[in-house]
Order: C-alpha cells, then sequence, then structure tokens
C-alpha cells in the first residue's frame, strides 16, 4: 500500500513544478508594456511640468488678476443753499438731466421780499450820500460867511478903538480946562461916560472877533469832515453805496438759488425730496450720477502690488455682459492704505487672539470713455480685472500734483450775472441822473429779473391763498 504512493509522489512533485517552472517564462512578456505605460506617464507629468513652468515664467507671471473689483462713480448730492419751500420737483429717479437743468424750485416769495428791501435800503443810502456831496456846498458857504464875520469883527474893533482915541482926547481936554472953570463938571462926567461906553464897545468888538474866528474854526472842521467822507470817490463808489449793493446782490443770488440746477449731465438717484417738503440748506434731495465719468476700483491682494505700477494696461470684463465685451483701462493710482485700515472699525491686531488675514488694496483704474459710452456702466456693478504687469518702469505712487481740477462746472458761475444790473438800476434810479433807455426798460412797472420756467410737478397753494 504504501508503494504505489510512493511511487506517486515524484509525479506529483513533477506536476507541480511544472507551474512554477512556466511562470517566469510568462514575466518578461508583461514588463515592456508596463514599463513603457510608466514611462508614457511620466513623460506626460514632466512636460505638462515643464509646460506650465514655462506658461507661469513667460505668461502667467506677467498678469495680476482679481474679480474683486467693482465699478465706482461720482454720486453729486443735490442740496439747497437756502431754505425754503418746495414747489417744484423738475427730475425723478434714473432721469437723465443736463449740466444747468432745474432739478427742483423753491417758493421765491421770502426771497423776493429780502431783494425789495435791500433794493429799498440802496436807494435810501444813494440819496443820503448825494446830500453828503451836496453838503460840501453848504458847508464851505458857511466857511465863506463866518470868515466874512471876522472881518467885519475886525473892522468893528478899529472903529472902536477911533472912538476911544477920541473919547479919550476929550475926556483929557475937558479935564485941563476943567481946573479954570470952563467946563462943568456935568460936561466932564458926560466925557468920562463917553470913553467908558467906547472902551465898553471896543471889549465887544474884541469878544465878536473871537466868537466869529471860533465859528470859522468849527464851520471848517464840519466842511472837513464832510469832504472826508466824500472825497477821492463818487456817488456811485462811495462805500455806504458799495455796502448796500453788495445786500442787493447777497438777495438777488438769495433769489436765483430758490431754482436748483443739475452741476453736470448724469442721471438721478436716490431722490429724497417731496413736493410741499421744507427744507433747510444743505438738505440732501437727491443724487447726480455721472456714468461718464465711472472708474473701476479692483481690490488685490498685497503679494499681487509688487509689480503694479501707474500707466499698466487693464484688461476688464463686467458680469452683466459677460466675456463678449471688454473694457480696456489703465492703472491710474493705488490707495494709500487697505481697506481695513480706513475701515469704520478698524481691527484691532494688538489683542491677545490674533489671526493673520492677507490684506487688500484698491487699486484704481482708469477706463477707455468711447467703451464706456458704447456699453454703460453702472456704479456698483461687479468686474473682473487683469493687470499686464509686465513693464515695471511706471511708478507705484504718485509724485506730483494735478495741474488742473479734476472736474469743474460752470453752473453756478452766471448766478450773479444780473445783481450788477440790478444795482446799477437801483443807483440810476435815485443819484438824480437821466436813466438810460435799458435802465428804464429794466426797471418798467411789471418787468420781472427772474427768468419764467415751466415746472413738470409744481403745487400753487401759495398763490391760491394769497389770491383768497
Amino acid at each position: 500500500m504504501n508503494a504505489p504512493q510512493s511511487s506517486n509522489a515524484p509525479a506529483a512533485q513533477a506536476g507541480a513544478a511544472a507551474p512554477a517552472q512556466g511562470a517566469p517564462a510568462s514575466a518578461p512578456a508583461g514588463n515592456p508594456k508596463r514599463k513603457k505605460a510608466l514611462t508614457a506617464v511620466a513623460t506626460v507629468v514632466v512636460l505638462g511640468g515643464l509646460g506650465w513652468g514655462a506658461y507661469e515664467w513667460l505668461v502667467a507671471s506677467h498678469y495680476e488678476n482679481t474679480d474683486n473689483a467693482y465699478v465706482q462713480g461720482n454720486v453729486i448730492q443735490i442740496t439747497p443753499q437756502i431754505g425754503g419751500t418746495v414747489m417744484a420737483i423738475m427730475a425723478d429717479d434714473t432721469d437723465f438731466v443736463k449740466a444747468g437743468q432745474p432739478l427742483v424750485k423753491l417758493d421765491p416769495a421770502d426771497a423776493r421780499v429780502a431783494l425789495d428791501q435791500a433794493e429799498a435800503n440802496l436807494a435810501q443810502t444813494v440819496r443820503q450820500v448825494r446830500t453828503l456831496y451836496a453838503n460840501n456846498g453848504s458847508l464851505a458857504a458857511q466857511v465863506s460867511l463866518r470868515d466874512a464875520d471876522v472881518v467885519r469883527a475886525q473892522t468893528e474893533i478899529g472903529r472902536t478903538q477911533s472912538d476911544v482915541a477920541r473919547a479919550n482926547d476929550d475926556l483929557n481936554r475937558r479935564q485941563a480946562l476943567s481946573a479954570n472953570g470952563a467946563v462943568s463938571k456935568e460936561e466932564l462926567n458926560h466925557a468920562q461916560t463917553t470913553l467908558s461906553n467906547a472902551k465898553s464897545a471896543l471889549a465887544a468888538a474884541q469878544a465878536g472877533v473871537v466868537s466869529a474866528q471860533a465859528s470859522v474854526s468849527a464851520a471848517k472842521e464840519t466842511l472837513m469832515s464832510n469832504q472826508a467822507m466824500t472825497e477821492g470817490t463818487t456817488v456811485e463808489q462811495h462805500p455806504s453805496v458799495q455796502a448796500a449793493a453788495a445786500k442787493v446782490r447777497e438777495a438777488y443770488l438769495a433769489s436765483q438759488r430758490a431754482s436748483l440746477p443739475a452741476p453736470v449731465d448724469g442721471y438721478v438717484a436716490k431722490r429724497t425730496v417731496q413736493l410741499g417738503q421744507r427744507v433747510a440748506a444743505g438738505t440732501p434731495m437727491m443724487s447726480i450720477v455721472p456714468l461718464n465719468q465711472v472708474w473701476v476700483d479692483a481690490n488685490f491682494k498685497e503679494v499681487q502690488l509688487r509689480n503694479i505700477r501707474i500707466g499698466q494696461p487693464v484688461h476688464l470684463t463686467a458680469d452683466v455682459y459677460g466675456k463678449k465685451v471688454e473694457y480696456n483701462g489703465t492703472v491710474a493710482g493705488l490707495g494709500v492704505g487697505t481697506g481695513a485700515a480706513f475701515a469704520l472699525l478698524p481691527a484691532q491686531n494688538a489683542t491677545g487672539n490674533w489671526i493673520k488675514v492677507v490684506q487688500r488694496v484698491p487699486v484704481r483704474i482708469a477706463l477707455d470713455a468711447k467703451q464706456l459710452a458704447d456699453n454703460p456702466l453702472r456704479v456698483g456693478l461687479s468686474m473682473d480685472a487683469t493687470v499686464d504687469v509686465s513693464k515695471k518702469d511706471g511708478k507705484s505712487l504718485a509724485d506730483a500734483p494735478r495741474s488742473a481740477p479734476l472736474s469743474t462746472t460752470a453752473v453756478y458761475s452766471s448766478a450773479d450775472s444780473g445783481a450788477d444790473a440790478q444795482v446799477q438800476r437801483v443807483i440810476a434810479a435815485n443819484v438824480g441822473k437821466p436813466m438810460s433807455h435799458t435802465a428804464k426798460a429794466v426797471s418798467a412797472p411789471g418787468s420781472k429779473l427772474m427768468p419764467a420756467t415751466v415746472p413738470l410737478a409744481r403745487t400753487d397753494a401759495r398763490a391760491q391763498t394769497v389770491a383768497n
């Protein structure tokens, strides 16, 4: 029983060894494919890394990109320069307005009353100044009259001195004759009385000269005082007249400011004023946004700023239009602080628990005006900005002030254009000179200097109250 088992054992071992010997023969056939695959994968990874490195070195390193960018613009508040009641609203939200177009009209009644009072005060001042100039002649005549009184008093002194000398001679002669009894005592007393009267008259004449000289001095002082108020100027240029004229101009400006014009071309936003509202000077009523003057504030990380310079080109896209519409811009300037530094509640980094946060700095980007006109943007829209930083020869901060104003308006420069004509009309009417045809036309009854306009919405409550 054991012999057959032992004879079969070598055969089983030979059968088991056969596969073991066949295994090494199949392995060399699979290794080349695996090796080729691994080599191909490694080659792709290396080539990809080299390509990414080349792209990063040659292309991506020349650009800085952020989607933390938003459209900004000037939001111009419309506020009244005087207080009053709103009588008409000429524009509403989303309306386009031109520079100089009336936006809101206030009740001009108070301003007109103040203007009438200022004109009356100017007229009274002109007449008072005319009186000063007229007094110069009368005061000079008074001085001449007082000089004549002095001459007359001095003449009187000469006459009384002659009377005194004659009376003294008569008395001496009578006293010599009275010793012989040729002259009575009564006649001697009469001669003494005559001499006393002559001396009294001389003293009175001398006092009259002193009084006349004092009157001359007083008259000259009065004349000099009056001349000091009129010397070197005319009625029109007199300081009192100029001060009253300034009050007229001020009242005229207040009457013109009852109408609030648009300072620039733009669109109306944030209208809060209502019809009949009583507003004070400086109260925000609405805003004007000139969409042709918007820019983009791109908030780059602080690590992205090392290569950004003023003047570098920028490519932008807006979420509202998508990537089909591209804008070309230029870096106009870099902010002087991070957004956190100027926040309402700045970070307190000196506390115990501190976490480092990457800061962002706003970079202002100026846009092309033609592209803005073709595809308008609105304040607050999201943008994607890519700055070409290949040229680093620019400056990171401006080093010179602006040579021209950032923005100007000529709307308010013509507000006092009619004030001078108003002043000249009042002066010409009271200075005593013939008025020109133009002045007469201006001062004709019923004529108004304020232009008549037709509001889009107004209230006639005040007019109805006056009518009733």
